[in-house]
């Protein structure tokens, strides 16, 4: 039992992550999030751009991360199609040498609220795999109330980044 404890730790022990609502209002939220991996740089871009590989399906429309797709060019989008429906999360706006990529990303109730989201994805190669930074920004009416969304945003995307970092085989 304690070999077994010890190797979960073990396990544990290559991905450090630091999450952060850096500042708030009714009409604007930034957050910034970072994870450590022992994945290497080139292959977490890999991952990052295969959605369906790690966003987390409770966070779609359809119940199901294999509805997404990621059209990995200025104006692609970041796309969820199912049956009945489909709906754009996000338009890339910039990649850069497999390490940054920026999205207008009103992910989920943002759309319905008015909200502007500029999402930075970017990749630091370390010496022992890489480092991903999440810098999120979003602008919207007094209406939005963003304050009071921001905290569920940040869980989402914490979760997100755990689940990018961590690798393949995350058992739900």
């Amino acid at each position: 039992m304690l070999t077994r404890i010890l190797l979960i730790a073990l396990l544990l022990l290559p991905l450090t992550a630091i999450a952060d609502i850096v500042s708030s209002s009714s009409t604007h939220y930034v957050l910034r999030h970072e994870a450590n991996t022992t994945l290497s740089a080139d292959e977490l871009w890999d991952r990052l751009v295969d959605p369906a590989a790690w966003w987390h399906p409770d966070h779609t429309y359809s119940g199901s991360a294999d509805n997404l797709s990621l059209d990995l060019k200025p104006g692609g989008l970041w796309l969820e199609t199912w049956e009945s429906g489909a709906v754009s999360h996000g338009e890339v706006l910039l990649m850069q040498d497999k390490r940054i990529l920026r999205l207008n990303a009103p992910f989920g109730p943002l759309q319905g609220v008015g909200a502007h989201v500029i999402w930075t994805i970017t990749i630091e190669e370390k010496e022992t795999g890489a480092m991903v930074i999440f810098d999120e920004s979003a602008t919207a009416p007094p209406t939005a109330k963003l304050d009071e969304l921001a905290p569920a945003v940040d869980f989402v995307k914490t979760e997100a980044i755990r689940r990018l970092t961590v690798g393949a085989g995350i058992a739900e």
